[in-house]
């Protein structure tokens, strides 16, 4: 079934809950964050692949979490101050490179995308790779940040869309408070709240708050868990998706493996 958001359908939530969100992939068995990371989380099942983007130096949307080379390249650049085909040339390991999200897009045209907007300035390219896809239907757009995140939903009308961190920090108060009211207000305009199990001696995954959250229409993903036994526990509790890692541990114990 479709479901409605703003004006717009989306495919997003069309399949079968928990929703098994593939974090940058699975990265086993290949380097995060590229085609082969994302193969190999839908051929074990996955129907959910959680991404990042930042922006070259020529514009292009590019999946990449980091905005610097350091921790995947070992190199001291930016990733905006490197082209395409700059960022083409560098090695992540297994015969894999740096892709366009356009190139996911067109790659997996079956597959829901979960997409971190990592800069301001990555918002308008990387809303202009989905809307070039035909992809806004099966998208979900995120951030922390309230501008980046509201860039690219306004340049993607009818795309679904998490909470930034301001707007999730007012619901989560309200949902301890138990003002139902206030949570629906914090959360208008979004679909879902992506989150930790909990912020320094906060918790956030209680039967009360999820059940909250949920009251206002919205779902409750939580990231990133790769214990079995603790995505056990956070499903019972009755999380809607989970943000993992392991997306081959997590299709295991749900009974959704391929």
């Amino acid at each position: 079934m479709r479901r409605l958001v703003g004006p717009h359908p989306t495919t997003w939530f069309e399949p079968t809950r928990p929703r098994v969100l593939a974090h940058r992939g699975l990265t086993v068995n290949a380097p995060e964050n590229t085609l082969l990371s994302f193969l190999n989380a839908l051929a074990g099942g996955a129907e959910y692949l959680e991404t990042d983007v930042q922006v070259s130096k020529d514009g292009i949307a590019i999946i990449c979490h980091d905005s610097d080379l350091r921790r995947v390249a070992g190199r001291r650049e930016q990733v905006s101050a490197l082209t395409l085909a700059e960022l083409k040339t560098v090695d992540l390991g297994s015969g894999q490179t740096f892709c366009t999200l356009a190139e996911a897009l067109a790659a997996f045209p079956e597959a829901r995308f979960n997409i971190d907007i990592k800069s301001l300035a990555a918002a308008a390219p990387a809303a202009a790779a989905i809307r070039e896809a035909g992809a806004t239907g099966r998208v979900l757009i995120t951030s922390f940040n309230e501008r980046r995140r509201g860039a690219a939903v306004r340049a993607l009308p009818g795309v679904a869309t998490s909470a930034s961190s301001p707007r999730f920090a007012l619901a989560l108060t309200a949902a301890k408070l138990g003002l139902s009211p206030l949570v629906r207000f914090a959360l208008r305009g979004v679909d879902a709240v992506q989150v930790p199990v909990g912020i320094s001696l906060l918790r956030i995954a209680t039967r009360g708050v999820i059940r909250r959250i949920q009251a206002a229409g919205v779902e409750v993903h939580f990231w990133t868990i790769n214990d079995v036994t603790e995505m056990k526990r956070l499903l019972e509790l009755g999380a809607d998706g989970i943000v993992t890692d392991r997306s081959d541990l997590l299709l295991e114990l749900i009974g959704r493996s391929a």
